[in-house]
């Protein structure tokens, strides 16, 4: 198989729910040995200048480290070139490729049981979308 799959989890600031997205996009390829067939994009429209601390700590409960990370902006050539794009509640984007909008509240600010719940089911979420694109792939 060739074939690689590009998703991308998208929010304004790139800074708590679409970097949750990502670890978890990542752990999920890794889980399902599928590094070689897809592809994880992340990135924001207005990208803030780190990840929210009470993500950084919430994740951590996780042993993800998100600390090191630092959110970028996206482009809309990089969104189209992708087969998914999971948006987080704030999506105004018109592509014309596959768009999830997820309808997620932000964690910036939220207490931790707050940003646990969001976290616990972001996670769910991902792991439902690995499920979509192993159908797609014909890896399952």
């Amino acid at each position: 198989m060739t074939e690689t799959f590009r998703v991308a989890f998208v929010c304004v600031q790139n800074a708590g729910r679409s970097q949750m997205s990502t670890a978890f996009a990542e752990q999920e390829v890794e889980e399902r040995g599928l590094s070689d067939h897809v592809e994880i994009v992340t990135g924001g429209t207005d990208p803030a200048d780190h990840v929210h601390d009470e993500v950084v700590e919430i994740m951590r409960e996780l042993n993800i480290d998100l600390a090191d990370r630092t959110p970028r902006e996206v482009t809309d050539a990089e969104l189209e070139a992708c087969d998914l794009v999971v948006t987080m509640g704030c999506s105004t984007l018109d592509l014309d490729v596959d768009v999830r909008d997820w309808a997620l509240p932000d964690p910036d600010g939220q207490d931790d049981e707050a940003v646990r719940a969001i976290r616990d089911d972001i996670r769910e979420r991902v792991g439902t979308v690995f499920d979509d694109i192993e159908a797609q792939l014909g890896t399952a």
